[in-house]
């Protein structure tokens, strides 16, 4: 069984103030350190992530987590090197600034009681005040987990955005040879650790999508009969099938509320799309076109969906009203446009780009402005965005009869890294911000 939910998580855990504060409103324009909307110009902050104290292997796995936390985020660099071990609560302030640092994060792990303690403190070097502080306690098994917490509350007390780092990734797990290949259903956290398989690869699946609560997972399967849109509790391994489909079922994805699976169904030649409740009932038809219409997502409050069509001639973009009826294209490049996604925030879309023998990852406004490719190679594919808005998933498959992957970039395409898996890996869809 696998626990998640923030739920879950806090319904163990008790939170309390250090002698730093760390609120949870948005951290005000005026007291951040680093702004990193406007254009993507910015020096990264320098971080000291002293070791933390504790006895055993906690300490160690802790710190560790939350520097390679910080090595992937490229808007906080951590100082290379081993740093000196410290006093958590009086580190010495002038050393790391004379190092680089402009913070200083300490902290302390313990398992007193039988519980899981994690303290930490963030320092800056600059005032030589502590900024933030925190206490957590809370099960033992959830020790990796309050790394990535502790890391996304320095996250957001640096740069007043919402972190990422306590956040997982569902995919399609790749194995065997091409002529005999094994898929099923994998998740993992954000950086690639704690990996758990959902499904035993009996059928092929593709096209997982986490629900707005990371509770379930909408997918497709595939097995001897007609392929099934498949609702999957990541808790309990709980699945059933959503409603039954006449002919080719595609790319299901949940609506914001959770309450609804909007996906494309094939009709001949054709594939329009639905929507239907997630309890299953008659899905209600939202485009009757002659064309192609799949992969649609809504907007984050709702009221608009995206979806690529071939209504034009060739794959692009096109907006409508979550209630169907007239769409207007926002893609006019070169190339042929699809996978595309709305980013949590509103205020991007994100597609895949195919144009000159090369596949692009790329984001543009919902009004087609402002069309920017983040990345681009033999094949990028399936673009999925991270619970801030801030950083995107994808697989890319290398070519040469290779296994495709996962990488990582950022919105301004800064820092391109690879997520580890221990086999292929497909179809990333990234959940939401669970602690």
């Amino acid at each position: 069984m696998i626990r998640l939910s923030r739920r879950t998580f806090l319904a163990s855990s008790a939170l309390a103030a250090l002698g730093g504060t760390l609120s949870a409103a948005p951290v005000r324009a005026e007291d951040r350190y680093l702004d990193i909307r406007p254009g993507g110009n910015f020096n990264p902050v320098m971080i000291a992530v002293a070791p933390f104290a504790g006895e055993g292997p906690d300490a160690a796995k802790v710190t560790g987590i939350i520097v390679n936390d910080f090595k992937r985020c490229v808007y906080i660099k951590p100082v290379d090197g081993p740093q000196p071990a410290v006093d958590p609560a009086s580190p010495a302030l002038e050393s790391f600034k004379a190092a680089g640092a402009q913070f200083v994060l300490t902290g302390r792990v313990d398992r007193g009681g039988g519980r899981f303690n994690t303290d930490f403190r963030l320092f800056d070097t600059a005032s030589g005040q502590q900024v933030a502080g925190q206490h957590y306690t809370t099960d033992l098994s959830n020790s990796r987990r309050v790394a990535h917490i502790v890391a996304d509350a320095v996250f957001t007390r640096i740069t007043g955005e919402k972190g990422f780092f306590d956040s997982r990734v569902v995919y399609v797990d790749e194995s065997g040879s091409a002529q005999q290949r094994r898929k099923r259903l994998a998740i993992i956290d954000q950086d690639g650790g704690n990996i758990h398989y959902l499904t035993r690869g009996d059928n092929l699946v593709v096209t997982p999508r986490f629900s707005p609560t990371a509770q379930q997972v909408a997918y497709m399967s595939f097995g001897d009969a007609e392929p099934d849109v498949m609702l999957l509790d990541v808790e309990t391994g709980a699945k059933r099938a959503v409603g039954n489909f006449p002919g080719m079922t595609f790319s299901p994805r949940f609506s914001p509320d959770g309450r609804k699976i909007i996906m494309s169904l094939s009709e001949g030649t054709s594939s329009n799309l639905y929507a239907m409740p997630v309890g299953g009932s008659d899905p209600r038809q939202l485009t009757d076109d002659t064309s192609i219409d799949t992969s649609p997502c809504y907007s984050p409050d709702g009221s608009q969906i995206v979806f690529e069509s071939d209504r034009g001639g060739t794959q692009q973009i096109y907006i409508m009203g979550a209630a169907g009826g007239g769409a207007k294209r926002i893609s006019f490049g070169d190339g042929r446009y699809s996978t595309p996604v709305w980013s949590p925030k509103g205020d991007y879309i994100a597609f895949t780009k195919q144009a000159g023998g090369q596949f692009a990852i790329g984001i543009m406004k919902p009004d087609g402005s402002g069309e920017k490719i983040i990345t681009q190679g033999f094949h990028n594919e399936g673009p999925t965005w991270a619970p801030n808005g801030l950083y995107l998933m994808f697989f890319r498959d290398a070519g040469n009869g290779g296994s495709s992957k996962i990488f990582m970039t950022d919105l301004f395409g800064r820092g391109e890294f690879a997520v580890p898996t221990p086999a292929g890996a497909s179809d990333p869809a990234w959940g939401p911000l669970l602690g």
